[in-house]
């Protein structure tokens, strides 16, 4: 008996899978609510008379304030810490996305800027979600386990097109574009509830115990979700913005982020209009035909993190288990250019799913933050990142507007889309170097 309790006693828990699971969750409601527009915008732009330019600025809206909020969004984590701040992001997202719905309710100019002002609130609502995540997968996960734990919630951008765009798109078509923005906005307000009471530190939720506590601490977590105790809050947060800049590593880092999260938005937002638009599918048909690729690129993105993870754990560099996974990845996911030259609807959405899959592994790029963030100053680190990368969801849509706008096709779309992914290869081949903890001076 008393060897029995011994066991027990030395069994390690294993919260930090929960805290993972809410992690997803949260980035898939936060995934849906960025793509609710492209979802309703084939009706919505019809109803508001929109070309493809002002579609174009319309679902930039979000990015604009999303990539200005990301440096005080990191601040505000470093000062009032992960839970607190996050908890009243997914509160105030999803209220902006449920005012959306009544949009309805004006005509012309004064409807696009009351849409325009509400997509900005998101977008600023938003900013502090993924440098939050990197904090908190940080403390929670020791250096083996955070590419697979980065990957898990990062693939719920997918996630959340396999969940929600056939429930979106059968709203829209059914009821219409108004209640999609109607139905996600409440599905966030009730999730923020919950999160404030799952979400805690590894120092103190009350369901882990030391065993874990200690493997995960051995393992390189920080334990500090929130990181005061590195004297976060003293930081000059200019002087660190310097000094993260002038790191050659981040800085390829960085640009490359902005190359893959190109591929991003143009799935988030175009996509579903290149179907109905390029190829001639009605938009409840659309919807479903986005899951393919979707799910591809969830379950690419698990493989990516777990083949990182894996070849760590064989006795690769830190540098190499990372880089391996996101280059090939980037290189898979220039198939999309392949959509050009077929005709079937059927293989296009084969190639998309291809390319979404290469995308899905090659997006490691919040593992590879939590790997280089300094323990001072990682809001500010992961918000660095995040405004590099979503500067993409600014220039992508209002660039693929143009090339659509003149050429009367989404054929220089994706070529563009396809050349970012070459670009990103570059920043990881030649510019990153080692992969390493940065250390602020």
């Amino acid at each position: 008996m008393g060897a029995s309790l011994a066991m027990t006693a030395v069994k390690r828990s294993r919260v930090r899978l929960l805290i993972v699971t809410m992690l997803f969750i949260a980035t898939t409601i936060n995934y849906a609510d960025r793509a609710t527009l492209s979802i309703a915008g084939p009706s919505l732009a019809k109803d508001l008379g929109l070309d493809a330019v002002a579609m174009g600025y319309v679902f930039s809206a979000f990015a604009w304030s999303y990539v200005l909020a990301q440096l005080p969004g990191g601040w505000l984590l470093d000062r009032y810490g992960a839970k607190w701040v996050y908890a009243g992001a997914i509160f105030l997202w999803s209220a902006f996305t449920l005012m959306q719905g009544a949009v309805g309710f004006f005509t012309g100019f004064t409807a696009v800027a009351v849409l325009f002002g509400l997509r900005l609130l998101v977008g600023l609502a938003e900013a502090p979600v993924f440098p939050a995540n990197a904090r908190i997968t940080a403390a929670w996960f020791p250096t083996a386990e955070r590419g697979t734990a980065s990957a898990f919630f990062n693939s719920s951008q997918y996630f959340a097109t396999v969940l929600f765009t056939p429930l979106m798109g059968f709203v829209v078509h059914h009821y219409g574009w108004h209640h999609v923005f109607t139905l996600m906005g409440a599905l966030g307000i009730a999730f923020a509830l919950l999160w404030t009471q799952v979400i805690h530190g590894p120092k103190e939720h009350p369901a882990i115990n030391q065993g874990e506590r200690d493997y995960i601490e051995a393992g390189g977590a920080l334990l500090d979700m929130d990181g005061r105790d590195a004297g976060v809050a003293q930081v000059d947060a200019g002087r660190t913005i310097r000094q993260l800049l002038a790191n050659r590593m981040l800085l390829g880092i960085y640009v490359g982020q902005y190359c893959i999260t190109t591929l991003t938005y143009f799935f988030l937002t175009w996509f579903p209009v290149y179907l109905v638009k390029e190829r001639g599918l009605s938009i409840l048909q659309a919807g479903f035909a986005a899951v393919l690729p979707a799910l591809c690129g969830f379950v690419g993105g698990i493989l990516g993190g777990w083949i990182s993870d894996r070849l760590l754990k064989r006795g690769y560099s830190l540098t190499a288990s990372r880089k391996i996974p996101i280059v090939g990845g980037m290189l898979l996911s220039m198939v999309i250019v392949g959509c050009n030259y077929v005709a079937t609807d059927a293989l296009v959405v084969g190639l998309m799913a291809l390319a979404f899959f290469g995308k899905g592994v090659g997006a490691l790029g919040w593992a590879v933050v939590s790997d280089t963030s300094p323990r001072q100053g990682g809001g500010l680190s992961g918000g660095l990142f995040n405004t590099f990368g979503n500067t993409a969801g600014i220039t992508t849509p209002i660039a693929i507007g143009y090339i659509v706008q003149q050429t009367g096709s989404f054929n220089g779309a994706l070529v563009f889309v396809g050349m970012n992914a070459l670009v990103a290869v570059f920043c990881y081949l030649v510019v990153v170097g080692e992969i390493r903890r940065v250390e602020l001076r």
